[in-house]
């Protein structure tokens, strides 16, 4: 038994809890205890000396709120704290003068007109994750990143849009490995006349590009295993503890997950190279 607290002591006063505080970021997934409003951090702007976190909820409409007291995270009550600097050697973030895909920086230069040459992805998160590492250096290339929702139609895809010299292609497909369906589809498509020296395919060894992040940018040691049968996405949100259920709790996820990464540094080796890859081919005579 411990006698430090015996003697007169005011009961009418709670002890005072001391708060995690917490550094706000991108895809963090927070609720507001006042209004019991749940959404993702979109953005956070200093307005009127203050800062204020933007949260998109489940239905894509948002709400701004104050920084600090107020808000729970994964559960648990925090202060929200401006974001913090990140520095270059703790986060592998872009040094001062260069992009986050780690190339110098062109400073004063805007963003090219649209050529029409083309980036394809599978979908949405793989161009989000593009766009947000490369994106600086698409723009001044001038080369748009365009999500193909899938590749089972690949080969009638890369027929409809023509390619040629001045009008080519790069693709990024994933699971691209020996003898799977997806290897297949791109050997057919690259049959199609006009394909050769206009197109290229190339691809990472991942399931789904949410596993080009590196597990220690996520604090884990790896990706979980998901028992076939299961949706992969599903499986991966169950296992984290995060909403699965619904699409919107997937897209909440994703934007939890991709706000993690701020540069090349935080992706997998075997996605940067593909990447570069492409870019290279679009924009080299």
């Amino acid at each position: 038994m411990s006698y430090d607290n015996w003697g007169p002591q005011d009961l009418s006063s709670p002890a005072k809890r001391q708060l995690p505080e917490v550094p706000v970021e991108r895809g963090m997934v927070l609720e507001d205890v006042q209004s019991g409003w749940v959404g993702a951090v979109t953005r956070v702007e200093k307005s009127g000396g203050m800062h204020i976190v933007v949260l998109e909820d489940r239905r894509g409409k948002t709400k701004s709120f104050r920084l600090g007291f107020g808000f729970l995270l994964e559960g648990q009550a925090v202060k929200l704290l401006p974001p913090a600097p990140r520095a270059a050697a703790a986060k592998g973030a872009a040094q001062a003068g260069r992009t986050a895909s780690g190339s110098v920086r062109v400073a004063g230069q805007r963003a090219q007109v649209a050529k029409a040459s083309r980036i394809w992805v599978e979908g949405k998160h793989d161009a989000e994750l593009v766009e947000k590492v490369w994106g600086d250096d698409l723009r001044v290339e001038g080369i748009v990143v365009e999500p193909l929702h899938g590749v089972d139609d690949l080969k009638a895809a890369i027929a409809a849009f023509s390619p040629g010299p001045g009008r080519r292609l790069g693709i990024l497909v994933d699971h691209l490995v020996p003898d799977s369906k997806e290897s297949r589809i791109a050997a057919d498509a690259m049959t199609l006349q006009g394909a050769a020296g206009n197109v290229l395919i190339v691809g990472h060894p991942y399931v789904d590009v949410w596993q080009a992040i590196r597990p220690k940018v996520l604090g884990i040691e790896q990706w979980p295993t998901i028992a076939r049968g299961t949706d992969w996405k599903t499986g991966i949100l169950r296992s984290f503890g995060w909403p699965h259920e619904t699409a919107e709790d997937v897209g909440l996820g994703w934007q939890k997950l991709l706000g993690a990464v701020h540069s090349y540094a935080d992706l997998e080796p075997s996605l940067l190279g593909r990447v570069e890859e492409v870019i290279d081919f679009l924009t080299v005579p």
